[in-house]
């Protein structure tokens, strides 16, 4: 319940701000890891996708049983994707933050901001939240 209570607070926090943002040329390290991931989503190999994630959400989660189950009930459009697609990656404070569409199985659109995060073993994902499309928000 903490870690839900954190995660919405971060999620609300990040969305009622308006930061400056600087769109960066595609970092295909970047869209590896993410493809990477939802590719071993795909396999129901909950090992490896939970490799992908950075150390913090590692150890909020512990497990990778723990992260596939919220991965499952928190982010169907991930787990089982029809279809996916990479936007902007972006320059934000805290860190880079790559867009990516995501179509689900009924169809629908789906856009998430991973925050990215470098480490020795090369990007790892530090978070994901859902984003309202552009052009949306008239």
């Amino acid at each position: 319940m903490r870690r839900m209570l954190l995660g919405l607070v971060a999620a609300v926090a990040l969305a009622g701000a308006t930061p400056a943002q600087e769109v960066l040329p595609p970092e295909p390290g970047i869209e590896t890891t993410i493809q990477s991931q939802i590719d071993a989503f795909l396999r129901d190999d909950l090992d490896e996708a939970f490799g992908y994630a950075a150390p913090s959400i590692q150890g909020m989660f512990g497990t990778p049983q723990n992260f596939g189950a919220m991965v499952r009930n928190g982010y169907p459009m991930v787990w089982r994707p029809e279809d996916l697609r990479f936007g902007d990656l972006l320059d934000l404070p805290g860190g880079l933050a790559q867009t990516v569409i995501v179509t689900d199985g009924a169809g629908v659109e789906h856009w998430l901001e991973y925050r990215m995060t470098q480490t020795d073993a090369g990007w790892r994902i530090a978070g994901v939240r859902i984003v309202e499309a552009p052009g949306l928000n008239a």
